[in-house]
């Protein structure tokens, strides 16, 4: 990404936030609407079910609207953001390793949702086989694949200032991280096996 690009987008963040202090709620709802998608990928990246990154993500906006006056720097409202949601999403994942409930009693009365056992090994086995592949792309290509999943309409701007990438090259970008993906997945026969 080209630094204008970068400076451009944290300097609209950050009349974003500057507005948001006076009280406008809707340059609040904008921040929100552009932020949020790199929130998640954040809060799903520290290893959060999405109950527990959704929890993250909403108990970081909620300090952003408390401390809305403390933060020094507007131009600077992404990371820390990011900062909040990372600490939040660690907080949270210790506190599951801490409070496993004994659920026995509930469990052994709950039906099962699922598809049947069958239907569900053959979608395991996929999913195993489509996340070994995911997982050989590069560390660039999982992040940017993992961002852009998470809304239909992501904002470039936001996720090149937040990957470092010149706001042109994501979609080229991940039209060849998606095309590496499905060239791998074809060329396993586990993929297409019924």
């Amino acid at each position: 990404m080209s630094a204008p690009d970068a400076v451009d987008a944290d300097a609209h963040l950050g009349a974003l936030l500057e507005r948001a202090r006076d009280g406008d709620r809707e340059s609040l709802r904008e921040l929100v609407r552009v932020l949020d998608p790199v929130l998640w990928r954040v809060a799903r990246g520290q290893g959060l079910s999405p109950e527990d990154a959704a929890d993250a993500v909403q108990t970081s906006w909620l300090e952003l609207v408390r401390r809305l006056g403390e933060i020094r720097t507007p131009r600077a409202v992404t990371a820390w953001l990011i900062t909040a949601t990372r600490r939040e999403a660690w907080r949270r994942r210790e506190r599951t390793r801490r409070d496993v409930p004994d659920g026995a009693g509930v469990l052994d009365a709950a039906v099962d949702p699922a598809p049947a056992p069958g239907e569900r090994l053959i979608a395991d086995e996929r999913d195993r086989v489509l996340w070994t592949h995911f997982e050989r792309l590069s560390e660039r290509c999982r992040n940017l694949l993992r961002v852009v999943a998470q809304v239909d309409r992501p904002d470039y701007t936001v996720i090149a200032a937040a990957f470092g990438m010149p706001h042109g090259s994501i979609g080229p970008t991940r039209a060849r991280c998606l095309a590496k993906l499905r060239a791998m997945l074809l060329d396993d026969p586990a993929w297409s096996t019924p």
